[in-house]
């Protein structure tokens, strides 16, 4: 048999018995038994076991030298192992490649952490692993949680593709606006003393690709909300994100359920939805029942495999505040943009008008829903309020002026007044869920490249310093704070 000369991944070795191949990849473990010297070799696909007979001399040389996750391109021949050597919980546990020649590709030096085939690096300092993200992301469990998270993403992408959603990217650099946490701002150099704002959701894009004629959108979105973080927040996150023309509530939770549904069914086999169709509960029975308006409904909290999705519906459209605009004790629960639900839209319109009118203000719903999975909000969303005057009336109510409102929105406002068809939509927290899908801790854990629970990148080691010649250009003077 010729042998093949083109790589060959680890996964496919066994098809070539009895030939010779080359493979490529990492050196993952090292065993020097003198005249037989043993090592796994690991690439994306998997782990294969080799060894050099004395016989292989020059591979021999090379060999004693060779060290863990050093790169390596290997030629061997692929062997059946004897029967007492087979492992066959391993894969390629059968099968051994005898080892012709090593070239060596490129050296390592020693790891700060050990990687090798099913170490769990979570026993490792966090600190450690963020620092050296780039090693920490070549261990199995990783290496699993990232490819998983793609798969996760194509599914998602082609099963909307299939229902005539088109994917659209909205802009990074926009306007900061008041709907909730704080924006990050970046400043201009070519308007001296103006900002963008990173956005904290496409929301307003999104709608305004509603007046569009879009008619059925999606994205995979960056977020970036500066806010204090948590396990299962970070400054930047990614949302699943969807926005649908002519709709009602029922047609957007109805997707929704069928995407998550699918997911599971077809990406995680071994895990059990507890409750088809997803039940819904409303916010005050929520509150009342689980003291939470995130209730994990698990039956049996222990089953690691068990998913219980819950819709969480008919939220408050404000609550009380003693930070509002003007003196307002009224602010939004999700975001000023939902609508509320049509038999209160009534009592809406005529807050501020009398007293009796504003003792209903508490009392009025939105239709906002929520999804949520075991005790986490992996989403949320609405019917939105796409009426100009409407939108006015949630701000007035929270204490902004028709000036201000039409400073900060008035974008908004245009666009309501040309057409605007209704509209509604929903935001997953992808990240989040991945954490969950993957029985994870927290969600650095899914994600690439996180950032520590203060918000630091320590293996970019930033936020950071810039030049005086940076800030010279674009205006800025930074001035220490007195302590």
């Amino acid at each position: 048999m010729q042998p093949t000369t083109t790589r060959t991944y680890i996964k496919d070795a066994k098809a070539h018995l009895g030939q010779e191949i080359s493979i490529s990849g990492w050196v993952s473990i090292r065993r020097d038994q003198g005249k037989l010297i043993f090592m796994d070799f690991r690439d994306r696909t998997g782990y294969i076991q080799g060894v050099i007979l004395p016989n292989a001399t020059e591979a021999h040389e090379v060999g004693s030298k060779v060290r863990s996750e050093w790169v390596v391109k290997v030629t061997g021949k692929v062997n059946a192992r004897p029967e007492r050597n087979i492992q066959p919980d391993k894969q390629n546990g059968d099968i051994e490649l005898e080892i012709l020649s090593i070239t060596v590709l490129n050296e390592s030096e020693t790891p700060v952490f050990d990687i090798s085939q099913g170490i769990d690096t979570r026993n490792v300092g966090e600190d450690v692993r963020l620092e050296h993200r780039y090693l920490d992301l070549r261990s199995d469990r990783l290496q699993k949680n990232i490819r998983m998270r793609h798969k996760v993403t194509k599914l998602i992408r082609d099963l909307l593709d299939e229902q005539e959603f088109i994917e659209i990217e909205t802009p990074i650099l926009t306007k900061s606006t008041p709907e909730g946490a704080r924006d990050y701002i970046v400043p201009s150099r070519l308007d001296r003393g103006l900002f963008y704002a990173l956005p904290q959701s496409p929301q307003q894009y999104k709608q305004l690709l509603m007046t569009s004629g879009a008619e059925r959108y999606f994205q995979v979105a960056r977020c970036m909300r500066d806010e204090d973080t948590r396990g299962d927040r970070q400054p930047e996150f990614t949302q699943i994100d969807m926005e649908m023309s002519f709709v009602e509530q029922n047609d957007i939770m109805a997707l929704n359920e069928k995407l998550l549904i699918e997911i599971v069914t077809k990406l995680y086999p071994e895990k059990r939805i507890q409750e088809i169709p997803f039940p819904r509960i409303t916010y005050k029975d929520a509150i009342e029942k689980y003291s939470s308006d995130r209730p994990d409904v698990r039956e049996n909290k222990e089953d690691p495999n068990l998913l219980a999705f819950c819709w969480v519906i008919d939220f408050p459209f404000f609550e009380k505040t003693d930070k509002g605009e003007n003196g307002s004790t009224w602010t939004f629960t999700h975001n000023p943009f939902s609508g509320a639900k049509a038999e209160h839209e009534e009592w809406l319109m005529n807050a501020g008008k009398d007293a009796e009118s504003d003792k209903k203000i508490g009392d009025i719903l939105t239709s906002q829903y929520d999804i949520t999975l075991n005790g986490y909000e992996i989403g949320g969303g609405s019917i939105r309020n796409h009426n100009p005057e409407k939108l006015l009336k949630v701000f007035e109510i929270m204490g902004y002026t028709r000036e201000s409102v039409e400073q900060n929105f008035g974008h908004m406002l245009k666009a309501f007044r040309l057409g605007t068809p209704p509209h509604g939509g929903i935001a997953w927290g992808f990240d989040r869920l991945m954490m969950l899908l993957q029985n994870e801790p927290n969600i650095r854990e899914v994600i690439a490249f996180p950032k520590t629970g203060e918000g630091r990148d320590l293996m970019m080691n930033s936020p950071a310093e810039v030049s005086g010649e940076q800030l010279r250009e674009l205006g800025i003077q930074v001035k220490k704070l007195e302590k």
